[in-house]
């Protein structure tokens, strides 16, 4: 499992699951001949996107950023829509760095779209029950509102099976939310209109968990943004402000959608100067 050190914090990107998404989608008017170049497609012009949550390890806390898409939420069709290849290994590597889903303190959710929130609940015989058994979650009110109340386009992610198992979990906040010292949860909207993003700052050091304002390393171009967002000015925006910020602090930008890097460092000129890379892992039948 690949981590991160910043003093006493350590982050350790867990398998939460792979889908494959329309590149076109994921890139929205950027030109196929231009986002091919930096992020490679299938036969179907899909993407593979993970969906591998962060454990952060600190102040004797265990804080997951995301949830994955969990085990057994999908049917055969929407798996190979989403073009699910590999659902969730979460509890298997919890087990495997001597945790449990009991010991998640915290989960820390920058919007509660399906392939983000699935991984929140899981089957116990019929039943939904929370994945994370002990866990606070938390999320921007703005987003938790439309979880629950989604508009014609958004009830195509906002599902109700996700947040109807873990709604006495959740907690919400407005504009921004220092859940540890040094972790900060701030509202950016873009993505969606409750989208947030993840500042930690530790140390002397910061990394900043975009989201999906930029998913991938492909997408640090600031006008490179999704047709699935909602208001893509407001992810401009944000994401001019925050790559600013990053880079003026040689701040590691931290990804859980990204099939090769975990975490990166830029020059200003966009080039490479720090790189975490994702390893390949086989799991035994």
């Amino acid at each position: 499992m690949e981590t991160v050190t910043i003093g006493d914090l350590k982050i350790t990107w867990l398998n939460g699951g792979v889908t494959h998404m329309d590149g076109g989608a994921m890139f929205g008017v950027v030109p196929k001949p231009l986002w091919s170049k930096k992020y490679p497609h299938n036969e179907n012009n899909q993407i593979e996107l993970r969906t591998d949550p962060l454990l952060i390890q600190c102040d004797g806390k265990n804080i997951l950023i995301e949830a994955g898409i969990g085990n057994g939420r999908f049917t055969d069709k929407q798996k190979r829509n989403y073009g699910i290849q590999e659902e969730s290994f979460v509890e298997e590597e919890l087990q495997q760095l001597g945790l449990t889903t009991a010991d998640i303190d915290l989960v820390l959710m920058t919007h509660l779209h399906f392939d983000h929130a699935t991984g929140l609940a899981k089957f116990d015989g019929d039943m939904l029950v929370p994945t994370f058994e002990n866990a606070t979650i938390y999320v921007s009110d703005i987003e938790w509102e439309e979880m629950r109340n989604p508009n014609i386009r958004s009830r195509n992610t906002y599902w109700e099976q996700n947040w109807k198992p873990i709604e006495s979990k959740v907690k919400t906040f407005t504009g921004e939310l220092e859940v540890v010292p040094g972790v900060r949860m701030i509202h950016t909207g873009g993505h969606s209109d409750g989208h947030s993003i993840i500042v930690i700052e530790r140390d002397g050091e910061m990394l900043i968990h975009m989201a999906d304002i930029m998913p991938t390393h492909a997408h640090n171009n600031v006008l490179w943004v999704l047709a699935y967002d909602d208001y893509p000015m407001d992810s401009i925006e944000a994401k001019q402000k925050w790559m600013d910020v990053g880079l003026n602090n040689q701040a590691w930008f931290i990804f859980y959608h990204d099939y090769k890097y975990r975490a990166l460092k830029w020059n200003e000129r966009g080039e490479v100067i720090e790189e975490v890379e994702r390893k390949q892992r086989v799991y035994a039948d």
